[in-house]
C-alpha cells in the first residue's frame, strides 16, 4: 500500500481517523498535515510523518500531498473561506498526483440554493464537482448529522428546563456516531473498490426531537419534552437570551433542514463499510444523561 495522508488530524473526526488508521497500516506508510510545528508536537511519538501546511497557502500542499496515494481530505471548517481552500486542496491534489481522494461532504436531498443549509452546503458541492472534474479517483463519503451534536441541539440545560426547543417539526435525522464515521473512511483509505463513488453514510435509523426527548428522560429520570416553534419565535427566544447571531442562524438552518427531511434518509452504506450496524443513539443518549 502506498503513503497516506490525513488532513484536519487537531479535530475530532480526523484524529478518530487517524488513531483507527494506525491500528491498520505501521505509522511510517502515515503522513499527517497540521498548520504549524506547536500542533506537531503532540503527533511526533506517534512516528507518522508530519508536513505543515494550511488549506489557504496552495504551495504547502503540492509539498505535503508529494508521493501521496490516498489522501483523506477533511472539508475546512472556516465556512467563509472554505470555497477557496477546497480549490486549493483539489488543486493541490492534482498537481501532486495524488492516487486517490477521499472527501468528507455531508448528506442532504436539496441541493438547490433555497435549502436551508445552503450557506453551509455551497463548499461542499463545490468540493465535489471540482474532484469530479479534476480527472483525480475520488470517493464522496455523505456523512449524516454526528450524534455527538445532540447536546448542543437539545441544548446545554435541557435537563433543568425540561424542554428541547427546536424548529424542526416532526422532521427526523439518521444521527450517526462519528467514531463509525471515522472506521468507514479508514475502511475507504484501506479497502479496494470504491474509486469514483459516493456514499451516504447514516446511522440505522431516523429519529425526531420527540424521540431525542424520550430517551434523554429515559436516561436522566427526568421528562423532557420536545416544542417546536415557529421560526420567529425560535429566534425572537434565543435573541432574549444573549445567543450570538450567527449561532441562532445556524440553529435555525439545522432545525429547516431537519423539518425538510434532509437528513432522514437512512441506508446501509456505512453498514456494508465497517462491517456491522453503527452504533445506537440510545446508547449515545444513555452515556451523555445515564443517572
Amino acid at each position: 500500500m502506498g503513503k497516506i495522508l490525513i488532513t484536519g488530524v487537531t479535530g475530532h473526526l480526523g484524529g478518530a481517523v487517524l488513531n483507527k488508521l494506525l491500528a491498520k497500516v505501521p505509522a511510517s506508510e502515515v503522513r499527517i498535515l497540521v498548520r504549524d510545528e506547536a500542533k506537531a508536537t503532540a503527533f511526533k511519538p506517534l512516528g507518522v510523518e508530519i508536513a505543515l501546511g494550511t488549506y489557504d497557502d496552495k504551495a504547502s500542499l503540492v509539498a505535503a500531498f508529494k508521493g501521496i496515494d490516498k489522501l483523506y481530505f477533511v472539508s475546512g471548517n472556516d465556512v467563509a473561506n472554505r470555497g477557496p481552500q477546497h480549490e486549493n486542496v483539489v488543486q493541490a491534489a492534482t498537481e501532486a498526483k495524488v492516487g486517490h481522494v477521499v472527501y468528507t461532504s455531508f448528506q442532504r436531498k436539496n441541493e438547490s440554493d433555497t435549502a436551508p443549509l445552503a450557506f453551509l452546503a455551497a463548499t461542499h458541492l463545490l468540493a465535489e464537482k471540482l474532484l469530479k472534474a479534476s480527472g483525480l479517483t475520488y470517493t464522496i463519503l455523505e456523512h449524516a448529522l454526528y450524534a455527538e451534536v445532540i447536546p448542543m441541539f437539545a441544548g446545554e440545560k435541557v435537563l433543568e428546563t425540561g424542554v428541547i426547543f427546536q424548529p424542526a417539526g416532526d422532521g427526523k435525522t439518521a444521527f450517526a456516531l462519528r467514531e463509525d464515521l471515522a472506521e468507514a473512511g479508514v475502511a475507504v483509505l484501506t479497502g479496494e473498490g470504491h474509486e469514483n463513488r459516493s456514499y451516504e453514510l447514516t446511522g440505522p435509523k431516523a429519529l425526531s426531537y420527540a424521540d431525542i426527548a424520550a430517551l434523554i428522560s429515559a436516561a436522566s429520570g427526568k421528562n423532557i419534552t420536545y416544542v417546536s416553534p415557529t421560526v420567529e419565535v425560535f429566534k425572537a427566544e434565543l435573541t432574549k437570551a444573549g445567543v450570538p447571531a450567527i449561532y441562532i442562524d445556524l440553529f435555525a438552518g439545522f432545525s429547516g433542514a431537519i423539518k425538510d427531511g434532509e437528513f432522514a434518509g437512512v441506508t446501509d452504506d456505512l453498514e456494508k463499510l465497517i462491517g456491522r450496524k453503527g452504533g445506537s443513539v440510545e446508547a449515545y443518549v444513555k452515556s451523555v444523561y445515564g443517572k
